[in-house]
């Protein structure tokens, strides 16, 4: 198999390092425009990297990755499949530009279209969804996340980072991150009310914190708060029902449930152990990345999408921001 990598920023260098870690016989080039970042790319991982499509022969390509800025992706997704590659793995994205057409590709199948939703990978999640499935009581959660903004990455300028951008902001891509897999657990979201501020002096053009109140469908209420200002990196969800109270601090050891038996919080082991990479909070852990994208590689093999996202589904998740910030 030979995949391609678009993109060889801090995320395109981490799916090529999860690549070459998970299945050393795929053949991995890299597609950025910036000499820095492909000469960095070839030195750490030994790959060949271009900075100019035309230079590459897509007859070879059997996949490519779009680890590009979240506005690329959907041009990108509709000149690749003019070339005749439809295996496209791509990471979110936070427009719903060309969503349309790139919905009518998903639906006609000739390939397989896998959309990034990292954390419905995250076992502590799935735990949750479990729970949530299959407890019948009406249910309310507390969830904050943030970081502060120059500390996302802090090697470079926020800035120079598709998040320092009002129509890619670091809340907006918060909420594209979080709000897929509440979703997927706690159902369609019915209404909600915002609230939101600038509260930090940083360089943006956007508020930096939002609370949100949303109802979903099924009764369930959650108050959410979602930032760029926190300076200690946060995960806080707190989900309780008259049959159980969750507690998870973000982390893999952070995990509590109560027990109706014994009548306290018991904590859950949901990895035996978790890989972690230098520079990044303690939130962020490389194993769901890797689960993302070993289940497109086995998506490719079998020709079959065994996503757990959709670009239809996102749209109303990324619709449902448009609101959010709009109100």
């Amino acid at each position: 198999m030979k995949l391609l990598v678009i993109g060889l920023g801090s995320m395109g260098k981490r799916r090529v390092r999860l690549l070459k870690e998970y299945d050393a016989s795929v053949e991995i080039i890299g597609l950025d425009k910036q000499e820095k970042r492909r000469k960095e790319t070839e030195e750490l991982y030994s790959i060949k990297t271009y900075d100019n499509m035309d230079e590459i022969d897509f007859s070879e390509i059997d996949g490519t990755l779009l680890c590009s800025s979240p506005l690329t992706h959907a041009e990108l997704i509709l000149n690749l499949n003019s070339k005749g590659i439809y295996n496209i793995f791509t990471e979110l994205n936070l427009s719903i530009n060309l969503y349309d057409e790139i919905i009518k590709i998903e639906k006609e199948k000739k390939g397989i279209l896998f959309l990034s939703s990292t954390l419905l990978y995250r076992k502590e999640i799935q735990y949750i969804k479990n729970i949530i499935l299959n407890d019948k009581a009406k249910k309310n959660y507390n969830y904050h996340v943030g970081q502060y903004l120059p500390d996302w990455h802090p090697w470079e300028n926020y800035n120079d980072f598709f998040i320092g951008q009002k129509e890619t902001n670091g809340c907006r891509e918060i909420m594209a991150i979080q709000l897929p897999w509440l979703v997927d657990i706690f159902g369609k979201v019915e209404e909600f009310h915002c609230f939101k501020d600038k509260i930090t002096n940083l360089n943006i053009d956007y508020s930096d914190i939002y609370h949100i109140i949303l109802k979903h469908k099924n009764g369930t209420m959650g108050s959410l708060q979602f930032d760029v200002v926190s300076r200690e990196a946060t995960t806080s969800l707190e989900i309780i029902s008259e049959n159980n109270h969750i507690k998870w601090n973000g982390i893999p050891e952070g995990l509590n449930v109560f027990n109706l038996n014994d009548k306290k919080m018991e904590k859950i082991e949901t990895y035996n152990e978790v890989d972690r990479k230098n520079g990044y909070s303690k939130l962020i852990i490389e194993d769901m990345y890797l689960e993302e994208i070993s289940t497109f590689i086995k998506s490719i093999k079998e020709n079959k999408n065994y996503s757990k996202y959709s670009f239809e589904k996102d749209k109303e998740v990324l619709s449902l921001i448009n609101q959010i910030e709009g109100e």
